[in-house]
């Protein structure tokens, strides 16, 4: 059986990885994907957004987005004791930001999804206006958050990685 320090590294490491994906996934969005669809008509932006929030929910996206704070939290874990206890504070504080983006997502994000999900399909939708009003300019500026958040998450992680000497070359950054 391996014990906490065996475990350190490689999960500190996966848990930095899924945490980077995430990141990039709302970093995509915030600097391509939403300025390219808000440069669409109201029709191609509520059709496109419908088609995106479907297709995301899948194995891979959720592997990532739940297994960066699942990894995350067994990384500090492993780092609670003896030599790993100095990236335990950079691993504390990726996983606080991470849920604070998870809050965001579920209370504004999510709903936001759901409520333009909820309007139908853009060809029975009276006012494809007034629906993408509703949605457009809080879901960006919340994604927004979420991207820094998680970004900040992701470099408090490399962070823990520096700190505990197994992710720079020995002799410092």
């Amino acid at each position: 059986m391996m014990n906490h320090h065996a475990l350190q590294t490689p999960v500190l490491t996966a848990a930095t990885v899924a945490t980077g994906l995430s990141a990039g996934l709302f970093y995509g969005y915030a600097c391509s994907v939403m300025p390219g669809l808000g440069r669409a008509d109201d029709r191609t932006f509520v059709e496109a957004m419908q088609r995106i929030n479907v297709a995301i929910l899948n194995g891979w996206f959720a592997l990532v987005f739940g297994g960066a704070l699942v990894l995350s939290v067994l990384a500090a874990v492993a780092h609670l004791r003896g030599d790993g206890r100095p990236a335990l504070p950079w691993i504390v504080a990726a996983v606080a930001l991470y849920l604070v983006m998870l809050v965001i997502t579920f209370r504004v994000n999510v709903p936001l999804n759901d409520a333009l999900d909820a309007a139908g399909h853009p060809d029975r939708i009276g006012d494809l206006a007034a629906v993408r009003e509703r949605f457009e300019e809080r879901w960006v500026r919340w994604n927004v958050v979420r991207a820094v958040t998680s970004t900040a998450a992701f470099g408090l992680l490399v962070g823990a990685l520096m700190v505990s000497g197994r992710g720079a070359p020995r002799g410092g950054i």
